[in-house]
């Protein structure tokens, strides 16, 4: 995958994944990479409603369980009445980014 093809970029703190959350889904589920405003994402459905921050606080969760960290090493940065999102994973950029990679191949 070209470095510009990906939802993945590296920061000398962590990662950064920008994501195309979809609320009110039928399940929980991280639904591989489409084009985003911005760029590539991987969409993420939830069975959460966007009420109060409960789809966001949905995908945390659900990220966190998919890429085996804790949720408080996720933050969102960008995003947070949008279906456009950016997050951030406090981590070792060159390790997680291994990770996800595998993790990509797996999904």
């Amino acid at each position: 995958m070209a470095p510009d093809a990906s939802p993945f970029a590296a920061r000398p703190d962590g990662v950064r994944v920008r994501l195309k959350v979809m609320p009110r889904a039928r399940r929980d589920a991280v639904d591989g990479i489409v084009q985003g405003r911005d760029g590539p994402a991987l969409r993420v459905w939830v069975t959460a409603p966007p009420d109060d921050g409960k789809a966001n606080a949905a995908v945390i969760a659900l990220l966190a369980r998919a890429w085996r960290v804790p949720k408080s090493a996720i933050a969102l940065v960008q995003g947070a009445t949008s279906r456009q999102k950016l997050i951030h994973i406090a981590a070792d950029p060159n390790q997680f980014m291994s990770r996800l990679d595998e993790w990509l191949k797996q999904n």
